[in-house]
């Protein structure tokens, strides 16, 4: 049927031709096509180091660990992959004949788009699993190295890293490149955008939900009621810990940020004809201005980042504040180059007779905003976060008077970090708009990413370091090589934090952007969007609860796993004591266990971010699915920010006592257990839920930009298909409450593991 009242679609055909991005799509594979040649660089060197530093049975103990973990990561990326090409499949046929609801949308614009939603997955899949194949190979070389000194352990780490950064960012620019030149119109981008979310959520819901659900067990099993280190090769789940590591922080960091990457450029493309119309009419030269700056910023990044990360060294012996400023300076560097390069690219296309100067000087001042922002977050994120600073040091001695004072200042901690953060991205708005309009948002979101290739490699890193600890611990090596570790992974917790601060960041930027883009693609913001109408505040409130139904949701299946571990690693440990002899933990069990968990818990919380914003669009139409983007945005980004720092402050506070910071507090201390605890309870909360809400808001965000041509602007119009979908939905919410309520019933009837 039609809609008399509106056209939902304005433009089937935006007024974009070839020759507008032309110039962008040439930068985009030159310089992606670049940084997969490095990559392939770098990997080589990366493998081409020694797995064992000789031929002793510690050495061999060493291979066989790595050999463990990298088989844990495969099964479970192989596992996850599988279902997820169902779920690409059925969601591309869905997106492809969506036109069809309506007689005034193209039928052939919703097919390229299922298309773009396919390749948008695949690359995003695709740099999760090299990032995920690199990290599990260089952690064992980093142990090796390690027994020579503290710089090539990290040379090796970081260069892992830099692999899953260039990674991430030469696919996302190739990947937007190749579909341009195919397609030749960027309305169908939004279905790129779509795939690279998908999969970064389900990435991170389930990778997440994998490693907690593993660092957690071995955590209670181990350390608290057993007593042993946290390494100890006796924990059956101390491989699935750190397979974890690896699919949790390496592949689903990467495919998160791959989804911000092309996320930002997507909503600089879609703005650009609105920001390039000049009394009615599209000005084809500001046009191919618009299009082609985020091509020159975003690739220009690449080489840049490369360059950073040529400065990326430690001297033997460092303490943490050298680590730091090791991984700093290469991404000052990479800032600083990148803002030359806005300089120069503006004074070009001016002098090319695209621009006024003022239009590049608005447009130059929004990427350097957008650059200084990221670097603002970050910096406040690690002050919150590391053991260098006050508000880590206050959680760690609030662990003197017992285990709940150390929750309630972390979660003080947590909270309170949301300021800087909150106030850095409202001048960082401010400022863009006033600027540059809504696309000033767009362009500053691709500055601030434009250093990822190094940017995700100073957090990509961080799990490997913490790998290589576990190998060294688990072989029995020298004190020395467990030093070097414990260094990079002390610094790794942080620049995590870091990493997951400037994802949120970047994660915000992005949605308003692409909310922008919704508005523009739908026209509900041609007449104003009313907040009194009486269906954008219903709007705003469902909005606001979803990131706290989906993160209670993900912290409920990190504690089912969990538990599902715990059960198994007492079992394991009950054989144990009936043969000491010959008895071998067995490792693959709880991987496999973790696998299963994350599998069947990831399916929900997935739903749920896919399906309501579709339904409200349907049933309450697109003036409310607006509302509920904003609601979404707002609680999601403070939710975000204090879920991630509160659990990255409670880690790195037990490891400042564990390094001995508190005189007469040793490790397995009752101040030392205190922190444990405050580390425990903040694992699903710095590594599961809270960076999925950042990839919640965006793919909200993006589905709704997908749909947005058969989204009706008045409420009810399609009040049918909302509620079918509304009803599936509520389908899937029963079938999952009845499988945890039965998991709930037969934990009752099981031992519950003693707290010492």
């Amino acid at each position: 049927h039609t809609h008399p009242t509106t056209t939902n679609s304005p433009l089937p055909r935006m007024a974009l031709v070839w020759e507008n991005f032309e110039a962008g799509v040439i930068v985009g594979f030159a310089t992606g096509g670049a940084a997969l040649l490095y990559v392939l660089v770098l990997l080589r060197s990366v493998l081409s180091h020694p797995v064992k530093p000789d031929d002793s049975e510690k050495s061999a103990r060493m291979v066989e660990i790595a050999g463990h973990i990298q088989a844990g990561a495969k099964a479970f990326l192989n596992t996850e992959y599988l279902y997820l090409s169902a779920f690409v499949v059925v969601v591309a046929i869905l997106i492809g004949l969506s036109p069809y609801l309506e007689d005034d949308v193209d039928k052939e614009q919703g097919w390229n788009t299922a298309i773009n939603f396919v390749v948008g997955a695949f690359l995003s899949g695709l740099a999760g699993y090299v990032g995920m194949f690199t990290a599990v190979r260089a952690n064992v070389r980093t142990t090796t190295a390690a027994t020579e000194g503290l710089n090539p352990a990290l040379k090796v780490a970081f260069k892992s890293g830099t692999v899953m950064g260039l990674t991430v960012v030469s696919f996302g620019i190739l990947g937007l490149s190749t579909n341009l030149s195919i397609f030749k119109d960027p309305t169908v981008l939004a279905g790129f955008g779509f795939g690279a979310s998908s999969i970064a959520l389900f990435a991170r819901v389930g990778g997440g939900i994998f490693t907690k659900a593993a660092d957690v067990g071995a955590d209670l099993c181990g350390k608290v009621a057993n007593d042993l280190e946290e390494d100890d090769p006796r924990n059956p789940a101390v491989i699935a810990d750190n397979v974890g590591d690896n699919v949790g922080d390496v592949a689903g960091m990467g495919a998160d940020l791959f989804e911000s990457y092309v996320g930002s450029i997507i909503a600089c493309l879609t703005l650009a004809e609105g920001k390039a119309t000049v009394d009615s009419v599209v000005d084809q030269d500001l046009l191919t201005a618009y299009t082609t700056i985020p091509f020159i910023i975003a690739g220009g990044g690449i080489v840049c980042s490369v360059v950073g990360t040529l400065f990326v060294s430690v001297k033997d012996g460092a303490n943490m504040n050298g680590l730091l400023w090791a991984l700093r300076r290469g991404l000052l560097v990479a800032s600083v180059l990148v803002i030359v390069l806005t300089i120069a690219a503006c004074h070009i296309l001016v002098g090319s007779g695209y621009w006024k100067e003022s239009d590049a000087l608005e447009v130059g001042g929004c990427v350097v905003i957008g650059l200084f922002s990221g670097l603002l977050i970050g910096f406040a994120t690690e002050y919150c976060t590391s053991f260098e600073y006050e508000p880590v040091k206050s959680i760690a001695n609030a662990g003197r008077h017992g285990h709940a004072p150390v929750i309630i200042q972390g979660m003080g901690v947590g909270m309170l970090s949301t300021v800087v953060p909150v106030i850095v991205v409202i001048i960082a708005i401010l400022s863009c708009t006033a600027l540059s309009g809504l696309y000033g948002v767009g362009i500053a979101g691709v500055g601030m990413l434009s250093t990822l290739g190094i940017t995700l490699a100073t957090d990509a890193y961080g799990p490997v370091a913490d790998n290589a600890g576990g190998i060294a611990e688990m072989a029995e090596l020298e004190p020395h090589v467990r030093e070097n570790t414990d260094a990079l992974d002390a610094l790794g917790n942080t620049t995590a934090a870091t990493g997951k601060g400037f994802a949120i960041g970047s994660a915000v930027l992005t949605a308003v952007a692409l909310m922008a883009s919704f508005i523009y693609t739908s026209q509900i913001g041609n007449s104003g969007i009313d907040i009194m109408d009486d269906v954008v505040i219903p709007g705003v409130l469902i909005g606001a609860m979803l990131p706290f139904v989906f993160a209670a949701l993900t912290m409920l299946s990190v504690r089912s796993g969990a538990h599902d571990i715990m059960d198994e690693v007492k079992a394991q440990f009950a054989k144990r004591a009936e043969n000491m002899d010959t008895w071998v933990p067995d490792h693959e069990r709880c991987v496999a266990i973790a696998t299963k968990s994350a599998i069947g818990e990831m399916l929900l919380p997935g739903a749920l971010a896919v399906l309501v914003p579709v339904s409200v669009g349907f049933a309450l139409g697109a003036k409310a699915l607006a509302g509920l983007l904003v609601g979404s945005i707002s609680s999601g980004f403070l939710l975000a920010v204090t879920m991630a720092n509160a659990g990255g402050a409670w880690d790195n506070a037990k490891k400042y006592v564990e390094a001995g910071s508190i005189p007469g507090h040793p490790k397995k201390s009752d101040l030392h257990k205190a922190t444990v605890t405050g580390d425990t309870v903040g694992d699903p909360f710095k590594d599961t839920s809270g960076p999925s809400l950042n990839i919640l808001i965006k793919l909200m965000s993006v589905v709704s930009l997908v749909f947005a041509p058969v989204f009706p602007s008045k409420p009810y119009e399609d009040l049918v298909v909302g509620l079918i979908l509304l009803a599936v939905l509520l389908l899937l919410v029963i079938i999952g409450i009845t499988m945890k309520s039965k998991k709930a019933h037969s934990y009752s009837k099981l031992d519950e593991v003693e707290m010492s």
